[in-house]
Order: C-alpha cells, then sequence, then structure tokens
C-alpha cells in the first residue's frame, strides 16, 4: 500500500521552494510514494505540478486561521487516506498543520529559508509539527534554539538537483555560448536568481561595475538570468552605472543547464533567506568557478575550497572572489556534489523519514 502524502503551499510565485516542492514531488513518485498538492488558484505551483501529473487542490489559504480552508484540508484528507501532510510557507503551515492534527495524521513542516522565526510561545505550530525538513543546518540549528524544536525531529535535507540534467558533458560550449550570444573572447560572469531585493542584484552590478574598470583590454561579459519583482529597478540601475552594454539581463530561463555551461564564472550575491541554494548545487555540478555569500546554509555546500565563499553584504568581496576566479583555473566541483546533494540522496532521505514516522502509527508499508 503506497503511501500518500498532500504537500501545501501557499505562495503564488515561481522559485527556488516552489522548484523544491514540484521536484521532490517527482522524485518520490519514483519511489512509490503517491502524492497530491493544494494550494492557490492562481499559484504559478498549480500549473507545473498538473504539468507533472499529479492531483492538485486549490483553496484560499486566506491567512494562519482560514476556516474554511480548514475543514476542506481535513475532508482532502480524509477522502484520500492521506498519512502524511507536509506544509511549507508560513499560512498553510498553520491551516494545514492544524488539519492534520485535527484528521490524526503525520505532519510535516519543511522550512525553506533562513531567516529567523518569531521565537513567541504564540507561535507555536512548528512544535505540533511530527518532523520538521530544513533546507540547511543553520536554520536548523536555529530552529532548535530559538523555537523550542526537539533535535531529534528536526534534519536539514538539502534540496536534490538532477544530476543527468546538470552534467557539463551534455551541453556543447560553444553551442551554448552562441545560443545567449555571448562571444568566445568573453569572460562571461552570470548570476541564476529570482529578482528579489534579497539576491541582491545591486552588489552583482556594482561589482560588475568596478571589474569593468580595472579590466583593461579583457572583455568581461555579466549576465543576469531570472525574472520578478525588482526586475524594472535592477534595469534602471544597471542605466545608471552606464553598463547598458556590459550586462545582459536574460529574463527567466527554462535552460539553466546551458546557461550554467555557456557561462565562465558564476555568483550568488544573496544577503538572507537562503537555505543551501540549489543555483550554486547547479553551477557546482557543472564545474563553475563559483563565488557565493554565506547566506543562510551556503556553507554546507563548501568543501575543500570547491568555491569562494564571502560575507554577506560585502561588495569589496564579491569583486575580489570575480577577480580571483577570472584569473583561477577550472576544477572539478562535480565530485563533491554528486556525493551529497542530488535528487536521489534527497529522495532516500525523506522516505527513511516517512517510514520511521508512519511506524509509530504500526502502519505497514
Amino acid at each position: 500500500m503506497a503511501i500518500k502524502v498532500l504537500h501545501t503551499e501557499w505562495s503564488d510565485g515561481w522559485g527556488g521552494q516552489e522548484i523544491r516542492i514540484v521536484n521532490e514531488m517527482i522524485a518520490m513518485r519514483e519511489k512509490g510514494v503517491e502524492l497530491f498538492l493544494a494550494c492557490r488558484e492562481h499559484a504559478i505551483i498549480k500549473e507545473k505540478a498538473e504539468e507533472a501529473g499529479f492531483k492538485v487542490f486549490t483553496l484560499p489559504f486566506r491567512g494562519n486561521t482560514d476556516i474554511k480552508t480548514l475543514y476542506r484540508l481535513i475532508r482532502i484528507i480524509k477522502t484520500y487516506h492521506i498519512d502524511i501532510v507536509n506544509t511549507h510557507s508560513g499560512k498553510d503551515t498553520w491551516v494545514g498543520g492544524l488539519a492534520a492534527k485535527l484528521a490524526g495524521v503525520k505532519f510535516i513542516r519543511t522550512r525553506h529559508l533562513s531567516n529567523p522565526i518569531n521565537s513567541s510561545r504564540t507561535n507555536f505550530i512548528n512544535e505540533l509539527a511530527d518532523y520538521i525538513f530544513t533546507t540547511g543546518e543553520s536554520v536548523r540549528n536555529d530552529m532548535i534554539e530559538h523555537n523550542r524544536i526537539d533535535p531529534e525531529k528536526i534534519l536539514s535535507v538539502p534540496t536534490g538537483i538532477d544530476a543527468t540534467l546538470f552534467d557539463p558533458e551534455r551541453y556543447d560550449r560553444l553551442e551554448a555560448r552562441k545560443k545567449f550570444g555571448f562571444k568566445e573572447d568573453e569572460t562571461v560572469i552570470g548570476i541564476v536568481a529570482v529578482l528579489r531585493q534579497f539576491k541582491r542584484h545591486d552588489l552583482f552590478l556594482e561589482a560588475a561595475k568596478n571589474l569593468i574598470e580595472e579590466s583593461g583590454e579583457r572583455k568581461l561579459k555579466f549576465a543576469i538570468a531570472g525574472d520578478g519583482p525588482q526586475k524594472d529597478r535592477i534595469e534602471a540601475f544597471a542605466k545608471e552605472l552606464d553598463l547598458a552594454d556590459d550586462v545582459v539581463m536574460l529574463g527567466h530561463l527554462d535552460n539553466v543547464p546551458e546557461f550554467l555551461r555557456a557561462i565562465d564564472i558564476f555568483v550568488l550575491t544573496s544577503d538572507s533567506k537562503e537555505g543551501v541554494p540549489q543555483s550554486v548545487i547547479q553551477a557546482l555540478l557543472m564545474n563553475k568557478k563559483v563565488v557565493a555569500t554565506g547566506a543562510g546554509s551556503t556553507a554546507d555546500l563548501y568543501h575543500d575550497e570547491n568555491f569562494i565563499l564571502i560575507p554577506v553584504k560585502d561588495k569589496e568581496a564579491i569583486v575580489k572572489g570575480m577577480r580571483h576566479q577570472i584569473e583561477a583555473k577550472e576544477k572539478n566541483t562535480r565530485a563533491y556534489m554528486l556525493e551529497n546533494f542530488t535528487t536521489q540522496t534527497m529522495a532516500n532521505t525523506l522516505e527513511e523519514v516517512y517510514k520511521e514516522l508512519l511506524h509509530e502509527n504500526s502502519k505497514s508499508y
């Protein structure tokens, strides 16, 4: 008899968190788990989950105490014989967690972001969870210290990446560069991120300006991949810095592996809210030279100097890191990622927790 898991997600955006949920569902389906999603009507994740073949329920998720959503979730749990409810954002964690408890099934909370959770005793929903997944060790440690979470019931499970998709041998470098309009004599420095304020594209652009001013004869190109609410502001700032000929904004990409194959250096400039950033894992799987801030649990990926790890909000460190990587030789950064941060590694860990939780109810699967 298959384990049945209902995921809930309040967010209507499409970034690392939402991508993780869908990819996790796909990975667990391959292990025989039956999966469902509850989200809002106009959420992008609804479309993506349906495209992947999952049954999706649309609910209001109007707030922490949305009684209508709460009772509809209970009805779904009972109708479809759900074993585990796995919540993700704040609002759906309250209604989803309470629905799981009232329906008598297991409640897992996944915490994706690294910003602290309110430690007030009234914010008790995480303590009710039967188990918590975080996307990095720093998030796990913070919840243990400040949110009264039992260390035995919380585990860091970094987002697994499909290593067959993010494989440099799969893509021709010259063809990839032609596709994005990069010249062979250019050193291309790129960033892949939703255009949100905490991703600090402003620091990326300021660092680009500094490097261009000191570059001399070297040809540099800076590429920004992604879309989001800060798009107009980032474009305006690039013009303000007189970088129109040096920076290309590519918008949302469906072919991220090809983009990574095409660039020479990958940069993450975030100042907060990261778990273990998927983009850095992807870049390291593609054997890219990487410069990344220590936001969230980025340091979990650092091993044997496989990339340059720098402080957050430090423009000079970003410039120095970029400068170093321009001159540095390429190295094999893929091997460590294959051992620790693939989709299969993630799925194996989740399956173990599922079975352990359900064994407590004396169920056999």
